[in-house]
């Protein structure tokens, strides 16, 4: 079965809303949207659970990274989504529907919050969001989530999202900010035949 062409199509104006969020696509002409996506590779908590495959530096090369997204969005590898507030779109975070395989009906899911936006529940909610979507408009059947051994924090929103705790998986992610040693994960995973988890 070639993959390529039964990847699922991703539309294009999809904007889950809900819980007081309002799920938006990121836009790398945008230069709010770049300025946040470089922020938060600036961010310590992020870089001490986040090793980007390549490093965001400055604004060029965030607006780079941002169109690359853009590129595996529009060929159905993924789904990124700008974390915005409902009632004044405020950039809060980022939530993606990422490695979207349609052979098997799996995908990997990922979230970060902007600083001044955490301890709110935002991870929480968007990743509620995310999932719905993800299981009822690309007909997934199982999302994977992974974190860095020792996330707590992750640990619970997986948790909350009703994204059990499967397993360690060892040497599974690279160290922060280093790519010659390994650390361990913790595997979450949802299917779509799962109760319903309630997030507010």
């Amino acid at each position: 079965m070639d993959r390529l062409s039964d990847q699922p199509t991703v539309p294009a104006a999809a904007e889950p809303h809900g819980h007081g969020l309002r799920l938006l696509r990121w836009n790398p002409d945008r230069d709010a949207d770049v300025a946040d996506w470089l922020r938060i590779r600036e961010d310590p908590d992020f870089r001490r659970w986040n090793t980007p495959l390549k490093p965001v530096t400055d604004f060029d090369s965030a607006r780079d990274s941002l169109r690359a997204q853009a590129a595996d969005a529009a060929n159905g590898g993924c789904a990124p989504f700008r974390v915005t507030d409902a009632a004044t779109g405020t950039t809060l975070g980022h939530v993606g529907v990422n490695a979207i395989d349609q052979v098997f009906r799996l995908a990997r899911v990922g979230y970060w919050v902007l600083p001044e936006a955490r301890g709110q529940g935002v991870a929480a909610r968007a990743l509620a969001l995310a999932t719905r979507w993800a299981f009822d408009e690309l007909g997934l059947h199982r999302l994977e989530l992974g974190h860095a051994l020792g996330h707590d924090a992750s640990c619970r929103i997986a948790e909350k999202c009703g994204f059990p705790y499967e397993g360690t998986l060892r040497g599974a992610m690279f160290e922060a900010g280093r790519r010659d040693a390994f650390r361990d994960v913790h595997l979450h995973a949802r299917i779509a035949t799962d109760p319903e988890p309630t997030v507010k």
